[in-house]
């Protein structure tokens, strides 16, 4: 059982920041849960994935949507990952949701697809005003 609780949603202007934290924690051995990252569904659209740790490798990946604005890491000591989303636009607005799995991202090519991941936070709410 893998417990994931968000924090840091909000409502900014287009071209704001926000920094988004996910702790983590298990009743059983949290480093098996090798990837941990972030994804986000807008009203109407699928939840789509924005940024995964692979935390075996210290590496990250991104949605093309979000390369060079958005910034995942991780504290492998709490364990907690963040996102840092910078100059925010109106479509980054969607729920954001935490996701955690043991190897849904040993792969780029399968690593941003929500039915890959087991577990998942409850979702913070981001919502970017023009």
């Amino acid at each position: 059982q893998v417990q994931l609780v968000e924090s840091g949603g909000g409502s900014v202007q287009a071209g704001g920041s926000l920094r988004l934290s996910c702790a983590a924690s298990a009743y059983t051995d949290i480093s098996s849960i090798h990837c941990l990252g972030w994804f986000r569904q807008a009203p109407g659209k699928e939840r789509e994935g924005v940024a995964i740790f692979y935390r075996p490798l210290n590496t990250a990946m991104y949605a093309d949507s979000v390369k060079g604005r958005f910034t995942i890491s991780h504290d492998n000591a709490k364990p907690t990952v963040y996102l840092l989303m910078n100059s925010l636009k109106p479509e980054d607005t969607a729920m954001y949701y935490c996701a955690a799995d043991t190897s849904a991202c040993r792969s780029s090519t399968i690593a941003l697809e929500a039915n890959r991941y087991h577990h998942w936070g409850q979702g913070t709410q981001v919502t970017v005003s023009s």
